[in-house]
């Protein structure tokens, strides 16, 4: 297929798709970095060889796949024109990825109530990259749910129809490659020791 080709709209939306696939790339790319990195440090004699993360992520892990499903529900219904079933599934996946993030915070106090902190004395660098790879994650969890919010205004603005899904198509996109990092960092994080 020749991109030169189509409408000038085609075009332009040709180019958002592709625009969006190369941010997901250079994610895909930093993570990498950041689990090869914690692989490469789990060779320290100061590593955590026996730690367990604590359920909260396990609970954000489901939520964050529930999350998906009504994004995914919510996109059936507005190729079907149902706007009262789309709203309702998109308010079910911004709650949903509020309640992910409220998971995380509550992982993250479970390992503080442990002894172990971010930084300083209490600290452990198995913990500082488990932090540091969580809270990076959340961060994109946060620029998902403001891309939500925008495409719950431009649904009540009425700017998505059957045909007309751009918008609907990119934030969907983005927010299920959020939720397939997530559980790839959850495994990781759960079997690499």
């Amino acid at each position: 297929m020749d991109l030169t080709q189509g409408t000038e709209k085609e075009k332009n939306n040709r180019a958002k798709k592709m625009m969006l696939w190369f941010g997901i790339i250079s994610l895909i790319m930093s993570f990498a970095g950041w689990t090869s990195a914690f692989v490469v440090s789990s060779s320290r004699p100061d590593w955590l060889k026996d730690f367990v993360l604590p359920n909260a992520f396990i609970i954000s892990t489901v939520v964050m796949v529930l999350s998906s499903i009504s994004f995914i529900l919510a996109k059936k219904e507005l190729k079907k024109g149902n706007n009262k079933a789309v709203t309702l599934w998109l308010f079910i996946t911004l709650i949903l990825g509020v309640v992910f993030i409220f998971n995380q915070f509550t992982g993250f106090q479970n390992i503080i109530d442990l002894g172990y902190n971010f930084t300083g004395p209490t600290s452990n660098v198995t913990m500082s990259y488990i932090y540091l790879i969580a809270i990076v994650h959340i961060l994109h969890v946060v620029v998902g749910l403001i891309c939500l919010l925008v495409v719950i205004y431009n649904h009540f603005k009425q700017k998505y129809n059957p045909t007309r899904t751009l918008g609907f198509e990119l934030a969907a996109t983005f927010w299920h490659f959020i939720d397939i990092l997530w559980v790839y960092l959850f495994l990781f994080l759960y079997f690499i020791r």
